[in-house]
């Protein structure tokens, strides 16, 4: 029996500075058993019991094997405003969203994959929590 493809968000990491976008970031892991491209997925922000926002799509997107995990960053690597960028020697790849604005606004905050309006990954921000990610009923 094959497992079904899925995304999942490892970690959140707030910034404690507003400007500095490149020290907000969430990583995606692909826990299926085949390649997925996240080629034209959606990333959607918003808070638990509201209605979730896109704030754009992946494109060009990037594509994880499985077990692979990439970083998602929100600022742009080319501004000096938006702080350094993550190095990627200890960890993941980093792959940029280029906004100009926080997506995290606090404990509660959520943020979601999603392709063609199915939603593929969930996660809810907990600063307290492993990994920044609230636990939930289903791990």
């Amino acid at each position: 029996m094959l497992r079904a493809m899925r995304l999942v968000i490892r970690e959140i990491h707030a910034s404690g500075n507003p400007d500095a976008l490149n020290d907000e970031w969430f990583v995606v892991e692909n826990a299926g058993d085949r390649a997925f491209s996240t080629s034209g997925c959606s990333v959607l922000v918003g808070k638990s019991q509201g209605r979730l926002r896109a704030i754009g799509t992946l494109d060009p997107g990037f594509t994880l094997q499985p077990q692979e995990r990439m970083r998602v960053i929100t600022g742009n690597p080319g501004k000096k405003a938006h702080g350094p960028v993550p190095a990627e020697a200890d960890g993941p790849k980093n792959y940029h969203l280029f906004q100009g604005s926080r997506l995290l606004g606090g404990p509660g905050s959520v943020i979601a994959l999603a392709l063609r309006q199915q939603e593929l990954a969930r996660a809810s921000f907990d600063p307290g929590a492993a990994g920044g990610v609230a636990p939930t009923s289903g791990e």
